[in-house]
């Protein structure tokens, strides 16, 4: 699985839209959709590492490793 199917899985295991992730990092759901489809790679400040952690109810070591992502 890859960085962007983890992240979605997280998303939709809380039931949460793209908009809900998006408005909690600051970022638009065009963003969070890229992510996901694994056009893009998050590029995140701290603060929002913490609210992307917040919303999805998970850890920093939960979060999918974008910087390992499969080539």
């Amino acid at each position: 699985m890859n960085s962007g199917s983890e992240l979605m899985k997280l998303r939709k295991r809380l039931g949460l839209t793209q908009r809900q992730v998006a408005d909690a990092v600051g970022v638009t759901d065009q963003t969070v959709s890229n992510w996901e489809a694994g056009r893009f790679e998050p590029r995140l400040t701290i603060s929002q590492t913490q609210a992307l952690c917040r919303i999805l109810q998970c850890s920093l070591d939960e979060l999918p490793s974008f910087n390992d992502a499969e080539e």
